[in-house]
């Protein structure tokens, strides 16, 4: 069973639109975390923010963003006063252009997310937009704002669904030229069938088997010998929220609409 969507809104071409959950591809969950204890009593420390100058903890109701403007010159930002600068794409998906699949370089993709209808109703816009893409060999280039932040992503098709990926900005990925200038761009050409042999040799088939983590395996191997004497604690269920409203339109009229549009927008330039 597929884990609960973390967002659902709506996927958007021209005037074609369907509701759409997404899940993150990757888990951190199978990851061995630790807690700080203290080790006299057996009770884990606590983390909490603290005023830095009366040195007093601050109470969740009472913290609030800053943005510096000088030395311990602030302007506070509410809540409130984020949620009112919210953009059209905290609920929508809107492809805006496509590039040639192959043109991304993978420096700039930095996390996968899976994108899927979320009403059956939905379901044949999201194959058409899914299956052009495909045809077309593109993918779309959009925006999203995840966690209060507008992030450029990209939607690629794979196999029935979308692979969304958000990508790093411009400035964020470095040039590769200044590693690899002083690189000889040729090779000993008396040892490259030799090195190509070999390669062909070790040549297999993908496997998530090839990336396992042999210390994390270790780690839990030693946890479970200590979990023997313990009791495991209870943990608590979590309610599902309820689906937002579908506001899908039938496809064929939405596509014959959207190429009148863009005909009619052509004849007038």
């Amino acid at each position: 069973m597929a884990p609960r969507p973390y967002w659902k809104g709506y996927l958007k071409l021209s005037l074609v639109t369907c509701p759409v959950a997404m899940s993150p591809a990757t888990s951190e969950s199978e990851k061995v975390r630790f807690h700080t204890l203290n080790r006299a009593t057996g009770n884990r420390v606590v983390s909490q923010y603290v005023d830095s100058v009366t040195g007093k903890p601050v109470k969740d109701e009472n913290e609030a963003k800053g943005y510096a403007r000088g030395e311990n010159d602030y302007v506070i930002l509410t809540d409130d006063d984020l949620d009112a600068v919210a953009l059209d794409t905290v609920r929508t998906i809107d492809i805006e252009k496509f590039v040639p699949a192959e043109s991304i370089g993978w420096t700039y993709l930095e996390k996968a997310h899976y994108l899927a209808p979320d009403d059956p109703v939905g379901q044949e816009a999201f194959s058409v937009i899914r299956d052009a893409m495909k045809a077309s060999g593109v993918v779309g280039v959009s925006k999203l704002v995840i966690g209060r932040r507008e992030r450029a992503v990209i939607l690629e098709p794979r196999d029935q669904g979308i692979i969304l990926w958000t990508l790093r900005f411009g400035d964020e990925v470095r040039p590769a030229e200044p590693y690899f200038e002083e690189i000889d761009s040729g090779s000993e050409r008396d040892a490259l069938p030799l090195v190509e042999k070999l390669i062909k040799q070790r040549t297999k088939h993908w496997s998530p088997t090839m990336v396992t983590d042999p210390i994390r395996q270790a780690l839990l191997a030693l946890i479970a010998e200590k979990k023997k004497t313990l009791k495991p604690k209870k943990s608590t269920g979590r309610k599902e929220p309820a689906a937002p409203a579908s506001n899908v339109v039938n496809i064929m009229d939405a596509l014959r609409k959207s190429v009148e549009q863009d005909m009619k927008s052509r004849k007038a330039g």
